[in-house]
C-alpha cells in the first residue's frame, strides 16, 4: 500500500467546503491515481476517524494566458469524504 501522506495532498478550503464541514463532509485534493478505497484507508489512518462514503471527481485543466503566452493549469482530483455520525470531526485549523 502507498503511504497515506502521498495519497492525500492537501485539504481544499473554500466557502462551499466549509459549509459542507457542518454536515461531516470534508474535501481533499488527492493523487490522480488513487481510488476510493485507498482514499478511505488514508483518511482513517491519518486522522483516526471512521469514513462512511467517498465521492471523487477529476477537475480538468484550465487554459490560462499571460499576455500572448498561453498555457494550462494542472489537472487534479478532488475527494469529498463523508464521516459516520459517531466519528469525531477532523480539525483542519489546529494551528489557527
Amino acid at each position: 500500500m502507498k503511504n497515506p501522506r502521498d495519497i492525500i495532498k492537501r485539504p481544499v478550503i473554500t466557502e462551499r467546503s466549509t459549509e459542507l464541514m457542518e454536515a461531516n463532509k470534508y474535501t481533499f485534493e488527492v493523487d490522480l491515481k488513487a481510488n476510493k478505497t485507498e482514499i478511505k484507508k488514508a483518511i482513517e489512518d491519518i486522522f483516526g476517524v471512521k469514513v462512511a462514503k467517498v465521492n471523487t471527481m477529476r477537475v480538468p485543466a484550465k487554459q490560462k494566458r499571460v499576455g500572448r503566452f498561453v498555457g494550462k493549469t494542472s489537472e487534479w482530483k478532488k475527494a469529498i469524504v463523508t464521516l459516520t455520525e459517531d466519528s469525531k470531526p477532523i480539525s483542519l485549523f489546529e494551528g489557527a
